[in-house]
């Protein structure tokens, strides 16, 4: 596990630990928020190039 810090999305400028696998041709970790546009789902966030963790979308429960 490797602390994370998240950039843009309801969780801006927090930190969350991630298992940073290094084998995973797409890692993401979605993040149940009270600021998630679904309420009950999840926030998504992946890493973009440059290995910063950004905000990608929320996600509806039932469609994880």
């Amino acid at each position: 596990m490797t602390e994370v810090e998240l950039y843009g999305g309801p969780l801006d400028g927090q930190t969350v630990p991630v298992d940073t696998d290094d084998g995973d041709p797409d890692p993401w970790t979605a993040i149940l928020t009270p600021g998630c546009a679904h309420p009950g789902g999840r926030s998504l966030y992946a890493p973009d190039p440059a290995g910063r963790w950004r905000w990608v979308q929320d996600v509806p429960w039932d469609a994880m």
